[in-house]
């Protein structure tokens, strides 16, 4: 009888951790807080304008430098694009015709906010690379 009571011990314990487990990883995976990526976002841009006023007495203007890195991010993103594509046209996988139709389709596309369509969590993962090609304004 002595080794059933011994099963029967095991047998919880095992039950215990593995509940325990579960549901530490499903807390630990919501954590309520969604904004915790653009909150610091924030609170590193403003540490970077302090820091720069107190290095040169100059203040910078948080939303014009936050405007400055958004540019930039889509000015680089829209030139990774633009290689890509002609690196497909140097191998032969599509025509500079097809090429230039891409971009003029990505030109005409309205602009979406942050979670509307495929780009918003929950939705689908995005495949090949993003239409990051500037207007011309």
């Amino acid at each position: 009888m002595w080794p059933n009571k011994k099963l029967i011990v095991i047998a919880v314990s095992v039950a215990v951790l593995l509940v325990g487990s579960i549901a530490g990883v499903v807390l630990a995976a919501d954590s309520g807080d969604d904004n915790q990526p653009k909150a610091q976002g924030e609170d590193l841009l403003t540490k970077v304008c302090t820091i720069y006023q107190q290095k040169t007495g100059v203040t910078i203007d948080q939303t014009s430098l936050k405007d400055a890195f958004a540019q930039a991010q889509s000015e680089m993103q829209a030139e990774r694009e633009q290689a890509r594509l002609q690196n497909l046209v140097e191998q032969g996988k599509i025509t500079q015709e097809q090429a230039d139709q891409y971009l003029n389709w990505c030109q005409s596309r309205p602009d979406l906010p942050d979670g509307v369509g495929f780009r918003g969590g929950g939705g689908f993962p995005r495949q090949g690379a993003p239409c990051a090609v500037p207007s011309s304004e």
